[in-house]
């Protein structure tokens, strides 16, 4: 997971029901249904429609509402969601209630940080004690490190994070914003590139890695695999970055390459590339 993928510049089910030879006594029925609804629970869990996950745990709570597994599952589901002060409201009710599991600590943790309550995260965290060997725990201590300008101890937990995971595009992509926010443009190069190269999917490292590069003067897209509509949108980033070093023969230039690579879905670099046309008429 990743929790930022940007910074002021535009930084960017089937369940399997066995068969018995004969039915249930009776008296086990509830049991039964107790434990179909604890697997259906988990099932929607693991799926990946944060939206569907939500409205299932809701409804289950209309009929269930001590149920401390669907309590849980609307948690984490709102959460995954992105609804996170939602989240952190449900993540509440289950910490008074004293059943709040250690996962659980990190999902509120990392809602807490979404909606910049970095205090209340880090208290979160220091509950848990020394996880270090918890990609999450040192992701989510990386980026409250981060937020208090602890640039040595944000880089070691971002290290632990990234030797804890054998997918690390994210923690890289969040590391090189990181180097990005104290000057270190270099240093942001490499570990964008680095992402890129796990996961040559992701947008935001594409992006940071060409704003980066435009930081330092170089306009040139980045040798990586580009949709037409993610060369757009970098061609117009790139731009906004001129303009704000004062390159506007620059800036006009890939304005105009962003309308030609993908005009019917990127409006925002014609709307500029007009506002410098007029300054010019002017």
């Amino acid at each position: 997971m990743i929790i930022r993928t940007g910074g002021a510049l535009i930084l960017a089910a089937t369940i399997l029901m066995g068969c018995e030879a004969s039915g249930p006594a009776e008296g086990d029925v509830n049991a039964v249904d107790v434990i179909d609804s604890t697997n259906l629970a988990n099932v929607v869990l693991a799926s990946g429609d944060a939206d569907a996950a939500v409205e299932f745990f809701r409804n289950s709570l209309t009929e269930s509402p001590e149920r401390v597994d669907f309590q849980r599952g609307y948690a984490v589901s709102l959460s995954r969601a992105g609804r996170h002060e939602e989240a952190t409201i449900a993540f509440e009710r289950l910490d008074e209630q004293g059943d709040l599991q250690p996962g659980d600590r990190l999902r509120y943790a990392e809602s807490l940080i979404r909606l910049n309550e970095w205090n209340r995260a880090e208290a979160q965290l220091s509950l848990l004690g020394q996880a270090n060997d918890n990609y999450r725990w040192n992701l989510l201590n990386a980026l409250i490190a981060d937020n208090g300008q602890n640039w040595d101890i944000a880089d070691r937990f971002y290290a632990s994070a990234r030797g804890l995971t054998s997918a690390p595009a994210s923690v890289l992509n969040n590391w090189g914003i990181s180097k990005m926010s104290r000057g270190d443009l270099d240093g942001a190069i490499r570990n964008f590139s680095e992402a890129v190269r796990f996961d040559a999917t992701l947008f935001e490292a594409k992006n940071n890695l060409a704003l980066a590069r435009g930081l330092q003067g170089n306009y040139s897209i980045p040798v990586v695999p580009l949709t037409e509509i993610e060369r757009a949108q970098i061609y117009h980033n790139l731009a906004v970055v001129a303009l704000r070093q004062g390159e506007d023969d620059i800036a006009r230039g890939l304005l105009e390459l962003a309308v030609e690579t993908h005009p019917q879905f990127f409006p925002a670099a014609a709307d500029k590339l007009a506002g410098l046309d007029t300054q010019v008429d002017r």
